[in-house]
């Protein structure tokens, strides 16, 4: 149980990161493409419950395959 908390906090802090990194990109170059990468991450996590994917945890599952598989497809 306690590796399924650490994939979920992984999971948690890239989904952060990119966020960050889209809201530090978008300030520091005064460029709002890069409000994109955000729009993108929050689309993609409106919809993963409904088609059960998440790309991040498509990785994070096999970069960790001793814990239960989280959103893969199933």
């Amino acid at each position: 149980m306690e590796k399924n908390v650490s994939k979920v906090r992984a999971h948690d802090a890239i989904v952060g990161v990119l966020y960050l990194i889209s809201a530090g990109l978008t300030l520091y170059t005064s460029n709002l493409n890069f409000v994109w990468i955000a729009v993108a991450v929050g689309g993609l996590q409106l919809i993963s419950p409904m088609t059960k994917f998440c790309p991040v945890y498509f990785i994070l599952n096999k970069l960790m395959p001793n814990t239960d598989p989280i959103q893969n497809g199933k």
